[in-house]
């Protein structure tokens, strides 16, 4: 998973600074997966002054909250689990309102998700991810395509 080049470029703006993480997690199956996480200062409602920029301790201990949430996220379920987390809830929300408490942030994302590491292969396990018990996502039957016989003309040009 992976955030667009040009999302990332629309969120980069002058006078405020650029908190990145990076967290290494073992799922509970055994995927060992890389997490970046990207999120920028925020300016006070009633601030007069332009830049709002965090000192570098701020910065650290935003970075140590950014991971502390990345890696409970990570080692908490499989990552089939992860990945529907990733997707439907808001963990750039969740961190936002850990670290307000340090420096107000906004514009959090985890911005790319890697596989590092695979587990053995496993037929069963693959079997299992390929069995799906509520059977949502069926689909429908195609009609076969009917075949046009009624072209004039030579070589079936009209």
């Amino acid at each position: 998973m992976d955030m667009t080049r040009d999302k990332v470029c629309s969120l980069i703006k002058k006078r405020q600074t650029i908190v990145e993480a990076n967290v290494d997690c073992r799922t509970t199956d055994g995927y060992i997966v890389r997490m970046f996480c990207i999120a920028f200062t925020k300016p006070q409602d009633n601030q007069i002054k332009n830049t709002c920029y965090a000192k570098s301790t701020q910065v650290r201990a935003i970075r140590a909250k950014m991971v502390q949430v990345m890696s409970d996220l990570g080692t908490k379920g499989d990552l089939k689990s992860l990945v529907k987390e990733l997707i439907s809830a808001p963990i750039g929300e969740q961190i936002e309102k850990e670290a307000s408490s340090v420096f107000p942030i906004k514009d959090c994302y985890i911005r790319k998700v890697k596989v590092l590491k695979k587990p053995k292969f496993d037929v069963t396990a693959l079997m299992e991810w390929h069995t799906d018990e509520s059977g949502a996502d069926v689909g429908q039957a195609v009609k076969p395509a009917e075949e046009e016989t009624n072209l004039a003309g030579s070589g079936g040009r009209l």
